[in-house]
């Protein structure tokens, strides 16, 4: 749901802009792993711990899964809240991974670890432990009932726009550059946090 992915935490290796290959991952055969995009968020803690360690375990399950591979995250970001602003601010980064899993397996991968952040959703766009949504699934376009790629928020919201460009700054969704939308540009609300 491309909610506010909020506070992100940062595992270890993350947000240097290096590719982190999993030892399982690098001999599989490349021609049937296709490149994804997953961003992550969070803004309160709970008994597990603060979005920003949500965020960081979700990143490290990636790594361990052996259906990942070229695991790279960006940096962690803090962003205001989208579309309801009476709570906290979030924390946002963004995989990018490359899977041999179905879309609709991937998103089953995404949701497990939002279940294992104990997330529950309390209002639409609201407040979240962790949040893991499907960006894009290589060039695929998907409208399923579970699942729309690339992510209908994604050309609108500078706390996945600009973790993404830090990811690839030439990535292009459906002909359009990302990096030539006004979004991407736009810092207001969003700072990119350093020394976590």
């Amino acid at each position: 749901s491309l909610s506010r992915s909020g506070d992100e935490g940062r595992a270890t290796g993350t947000g240097t802009g290096k590719t982190h290959s999993q030892t399982r991952g690098q001999n599989r055969r490349s021609s049937a792993m296709i490149t994804c995009y997953i961003g992550l968020g969070g803004n309160i803690a709970n008994a597990l711990g603060t979005p920003r360690q949500h965020i960081a375990n979700a990143i490290a399950a990636f790594y361990a899964s052996p259906h990942f591979a070229n695991v790279t995250a960006s940096s962690l970001y803090q962003s205001k809240a989208f579309g309801v602003t009476d709570q906290p601010d979030f924390s946002n980064a963004v995989v990018k991974v490359d899977t041999d899993l179905a879309p609709l397996a991937l998103l089953d991968f995404c949701q497990s670890l939002e279940s294992a952040a104990k997330r529950t959703r309390l209002r639409h766009w609201g407040e979240r432990s962790l949040d893991v949504d499907v960006l894009l699934y290589g060039d695929d376009t998907i409208n399923n009932a579970r699942l729309v790629v690339p992510h209908e928020g994604l050309f609108a919201r500078n706390f996945v726009l600009i973790p993404m460009l830090e990811l690839d700054p030439t990535l292009m969704v459906n002909g359009q550059k990302l990096a030539d939308l006004p979004t991407s540009q736009q810092w207001q609300g969003l700072e990119k946090l350093t020394g976590v």
